[in-house]
Formats: structure tokens, sequence, C-alpha cells
């Protein structure tokens, strides 16, 4: 089941090039994109986007970007050169750090979007951080972010409903910890299934282990592409 806009990203979150390349020539980037991560990029570098793009993958960046705002607005444009089609920066760093990014690239080339609260966070975590519960923080921290122009925000898909009706429909979600059919929690907390988090109006659903670790990732693939068709039947 191919598409001109690929709701699954999976998620390259392995150690070597080798590996990460390995796995995305077994995809098909009619089928996916693909996400590079904390530990991808720094064991290999920026040369790993450019390898996935040749491949034929529009590759989502996530390295949630934090710090003051004219040194994240410079990284995002040197990942906007880089060719991704998507990069993070995080909510928390404030409005001014938001809007920096935003303009730092250009509409039209990378989406921006803002990471509110990690799915691997749990409400007992978020209280002993003072940061409230997760459903009311990620509201807060998706509105910053859309009175700061960014495309969207990568959140829970449990709150993916608020937030649509909240922001609108054009405003992206990108949700992790999506869990197909089957698998296991792994150490995320907020977890969903792909048929929930697509109801609940996510656009764009990141899969990892469940397809990265899987005995054929081709197979676990096709099984999550298999279970948006059914949705759309």
């Amino acid at each position: 089941m191919s598409s001109k806009d690929p709701v699954i990203i999976v998620a390259l979150d392995l150690p070597t090039a080798r590996e990460a390349l390995n796995l995305a020539t077994q995809l098909n980037p009619k089928d996916c994109r693909v996400k590079v991560g904390l530990e991808l990029f720094t064991a290999v570098g920026p040369m790993i986007i450019g390898e996935l793009r040749k491949l034929g993958f529009e590759v989502f960046l996530d390295l949630k970007f934090h710090d003051i705002p004219n040194t994240v607005a410079r990284a995002a444009a040197r990942a906007c050169d880089l060719g991704v089609w998507m990069l993070n920066v995080h909510a928390l760093g404030g409005a001014r750090m938001l809007k920096a990014a935003r303009d730092a690239v250009p509409k039209g080339s990378a989406k921006v979007i803002g990471v509110t609260v990690l799915t691997s966070h749990s409400a007992e975590e978020l209280a002993v951080l003072k940061l409230g519960d997760p459903r009311t923080r990620t509201l807060e921290l998706a509105g910053l972010c859309q009175e700061a122009g960014l495309d969207g925000v990568v959140c829970s898909a449990q709150e993916a409903q608020s937030l649509k009706a909240l922001c609108g429909p054009d405003f992206v979600l990108v949700t992790p910890g999506i869990r197909p059919l089957g698998s296991a929690a792994d150490d995320q907390r907020r977890t969903t299934g792909i048929s929930q988090a697509l109801a609940a109006g996510a656009r764009y659903l990141v899969i990892g282990r469940p397809i990265t670790e899987a005995p054929d990732p081709v197979i676990a693939l096709e099984a999550c592409l298999a279970e948006i068709g059914r949705l759309r039947d």
C-alpha cells in the first residue's frame, strides 16, 4: 500500500550506519518515511541523512533542539540545508526559541514541529518535575507551538483528539509510542495502537522496535500498512 504521503515513519534507532542502511534498503520509501534520532546521528553524523535520501526516503530528524534562540535557529537552518523533510524542537524552550527556529527554516521546505511531553513520561514523573498532568501540559505547549508558527507537534496519541479540536485540522500531529497489535510497550508509558491514533487525529505514526526488531521488518511494516488499509476501506 503505497502513498504520496506515507503515514508511517520508521524510527531508525540503531547504532551504526551499516545497520540503519541495511534496514532501510529492505523498506520501500513509497510506504514509509524514516526517522534519524540521537543515537544514530551521534554515532554517524549528518552523512546518514544524505545516504537515506539517496535511497529515496524523506527523513525526519529527531534531535529535539533545546537551547538559546540563536543556537537553535542556526541548528535548524543547518538541518534544513541537509534536506530533511521534518525536524523538531522542544517546546519547553519557550516562545522566543520556537519562533527563532520557525524563522530560520523557509516555509515550504522542512516542516518544523514541537516536542510537547515525551511518551515515555508517566503522570507520576511529570508531577515530580512540577509539570502538571500530561494532557494539560501537552495542550499548553501545543498552543505555544502554534502561536510561534510551527507546523505541528509531537504528542502522545492519547492527547491527539484534544489537540485536533484545539489547533484545527491543518496542525500536524506526529505520534510516537505507537504499538501495533501484539507489540510490547517496552520503555514507553503512554502507548497507543495504530487504529486508535488515527481515529484520534494523528497524521503521522512513528513506529520503531515493532518494525526494526521484528524477525522480518518488511512483514512487520506490511502488517502495519494492512491495519491502516482496513481503517480506510
